[in-house]
Parts: C-alpha cells; structure tokens; sequence
C-alpha cells in the first residue's frame, strides 16, 4: 500500500485535479448541445485512512451549493441508516465519499435530478479506487454505482440487486460491497414495500459500521 504519507500526497494532488476538472463544461462526451449548463463544482471526500467508501450517484443542488456531499434530507436519512452523527460522517478518517458523478448534473424537464455526467467515472473512478487500496467495504447507492462496483453480478433492477445484497456482502473479496437504494425522502414508497430492508439489511450495515468506524 505504500507509507501514509505518500498516499496522503497521491490524494491531495487527485483531490487537487478534481477540483479543476472542467470537462463536462468544456468538451462534453456528447457534443456542444449537452454542455454543463453551470459551473462545475466537483465535490467528493478522498482519504487515504477510511475503512468505508460511500459511492453514491451525482451532488444535487443543495450539495453543488454547499460542497458538502449529502448535505440535505437524503444525507439525513443515510446517517440515520448508517447510526452515526454528522461529525463523524463528515471526518475523513471514518468516511471516503466518492459519487459516480462528481457534479451536479441539472434537471430533466420534469423537474428530477439528471443522471451523473458520463464523463466522469471514465476521468476518475479508477484511479479515485487505486489511490484508497486501505478499503474494506464500498456502499453502493443506487443503480449507477451498482453497475460499475458490481459489473455483471448486478442484478436487473435495483430491488433485485439489493435484495441480494448478502451475496455481495458476505464474501472472502476484498472490499466487499454492499449495495443500498438512494436514500431520497421519494424511495419513501419502497421502502414501506420492502420492510426485509430495514428489519434485515440496516442492522448488519450499522454493525460493519462500528467494526470499521467506531
């Protein structure tokens, strides 16, 4: 893995080119019509200590405003999934949080969240991946992230993949992923469909948690 120090180094300087990345805005994957309509403002959370790396979809607004990655109700609601507090959430120590999509996307015509930017995972995901070899268990949330943590193990839908999520979890791999729906206050429905969530799923995520966090 190399000494702290130098992984620490490696990260602040892809932290760094990140932060500068403009490409989604300058030369989009889909031509001049698909542009980034706004500044991008890339946000996520590298560490070369974390044992557990959050891999949600793309910032909403709120989080393009504030930085702060699942800095709004949805980030409630996953703390609370998770059982810790917002200090310890936000302390680069217990928590990488790296999305699909680093910026917010914009909106579709009906008002919802685009999906993330394509060029991003391309640009970053890998070496984002190969610069934190320290974790242990990857979360992944919603569709997107399922699909490139998991690959061809992923099953069809979201339900599916979730619901086989001992299958991803208990296993001798290194890290482990266990794969969560997004937790926006609009999953609200299916989560009262499908109770096997938080009756089964949350108790063993918030004892990983402990293992590895607290």
């Amino acid at each position: 893995m190399g000494s702290l120090m130098a992984r620490q180094e490696e990260l602040q300087a892809l932290d760094k080119a990140i932060a500068a990345c403009r490409v989604c805005r300058d030369t989009p994957l889909r031509g001049e019509a698909d542009r980034l309509p706004h500044e991008p403002r890339p946000v996520a959370v590298l560490s070369a200590t974390a044992r557990i790396l959050i891999a949600g979809q793309a910032p909403g607004l709120r989080v393009h405003e504030s930085g702060l990655p699942f800095n709004d109700a949805s980030g409630d609601r996953l703390r609370q999934w998770l059982g810790v507090d917002r200090d310890s959430f936000y302390n680069p120590d217990h928590f990488a949080i790296v999305p699909m999509g680093f910026c917010f996307p914009g909106y579709d015509d009906a008002g919802s969240d685009l999906p993330p930017r394509k060029e991003c995972a391309p640009l970053w995901r890998q070496k984002t991946i190969d610069a934190m070899p320290q974790i242990e268990l990857v979360l992944t949330i919603g569709q997107y992230a399922q699909a490139w943590h998991l690959g061809p193990a992923r099953m069809a839908s979201m339900t599916e993949t979730v619901s086989e999520w001992r299958r991803y979890l208990l296993t001798n791999q290194s890290p482990a992923v266990l794969p969560l729906p997004h937790p926006s206050w609009r999953n609200s429905g299916w989560l009262k469909r499908n109770p096997w969530f938080e009756a089964e799923l949350l108790p063993v995520l918030r004892e990983r948690v402990k293992i590895l966090v607290l």
